[in-house]
């Protein structure tokens, strides 16, 4: 049928071959120990926290609730991929159903515009915490933070489904090989036989209003922190606890903006670079967010070591 022949990618085939980076030798079978290690990280990690959370009662503060928000999102993100490159570089299995691959690139690019919603989020806690201590608890009651949620995943649903529906229309009667490890978005409407611009500065503009917006209020935050807390000896302590959660923006943040702009524009970037650096940009800041939380902030860490060391034995 017509319809068919315009949405299936190349004959009757409906699948994708993803390539993993391109390389060749035994670099990515390399590369599969590597993401499989922080992978299992992430996993461990990422499931340690929401652990500790879940059965500490003293950890519902609204900080330690984005956390939770951050550690799902992690989850969803780096599972969502790294099964997939394993297969490649392990079992040399590229093929990918077409369905399976938006569903992929769905998960993918919601994910990361929910983190950058999250890590907003994060820094108005810091602000409200360090500015308006007294008003804490009536400013960030439970509402407040499932209102927060609920918009972090609004946002994110508003941004993807209009970019899904643009991707999976387009005819791909070309290639089926995505010069990828994943199904990303650019390297994806590349094999269209149809103009991708639309949907190519679709999504470059909306990505760059939701991490440009983000970023912004992250800095106003910040800086009306540091306005706080100038030449307040007591206010300093406080804004020590703001270390890992900018450590995280930059985990997430500087990577993520380098690998859009170098997927849109960057010619002269190699297209083993741009995948590599696509990869790490989903999985490094997944893989370290929980050690940077467990290793900065006390509450997590007590907790931590209370749930690993404890004596009690549990009939």
């Amino acid at each position: 049928m017509a319809s068919e022949s315009f949405h299936r990618p190349n004959s009757s085939s409906s699948s994708f071959i993803l390539v993993g980076v391109p390389s060749p030798g035994a670099f990515p079978a390399g590369l599969g120990i590597l993401f499989c290690s922080g992978y299992i990280i992430t996993l461990v990690g990422n499931g340690v926290v929401l652990l500790v959370i879940g059965l500490n009662n003293s950890l519902r503060d609204p900080i330690h609730c984005f956390l939770a928000m951050l550690a799902i999102i992690d989850l969803v993100m780096v599972t969502s991929i790294v099964p997939k490159m394993l297969s490649i570089f392990w079992l040399k299995s590229a093929e990918i159903g077409y369905m399976a691959c938006f569903v992929q690139m769905f998960l993918v690019h919601s994910t990361t515009s929910a983190e950058s919603g999250v890590l907003l989020a994060m820094a108005v806690d810091r602000y409200v915490a360090i500015c308006h201590p007294l008003r804490y608890q009536a400013i960030l009651n439970r509402q407040t933070i499932a209102h927060i949620g609920l918009a972090i995943v609004v946002r994110a649903l508003l941004f993807m489904v209009p970019l899904t529906v643009m991707v999976t229309s387009l005819p791909y009667c070309h290639s089926r090989v995505v010069l990828h490890s994943y199904c990303e978005h650019m390297a994806l409407v590349k094999l269209a036989c149809a103009d991708p611009r639309p949907s190519g500065l679709y999504s470059v503009a909306g990505s760059s209003l939701i991490v440009g917006m983000d970023m912004a209020f992250i800095a106003v935050s910040y800086g009306m922190i540091l306005k706080t807390v100038l030449g307040k000896k007591s206010c300093w302590k406080a804004f020590s606890t703001c270390g890992c959660h900018l450590c995280v923006l930059l985990l997430y943040y500087v990577p993520g903006i380098v690998s859009i702009y170098a997927q849109q524009f960057g010619n002269g970037v190699s297209v083993h670079a741009q995948v590599l650096l696509a990869d790490l940009y989903l999985t490094l800041p997944t893989m370290l967010n929980p050690i940077v939380y467990s290793m900065r902030t006390t509450q997590i860490r007590q907790a931590v070591l209370k749930l690993l060391f404890s004596r009690k034995v549990c009939a």
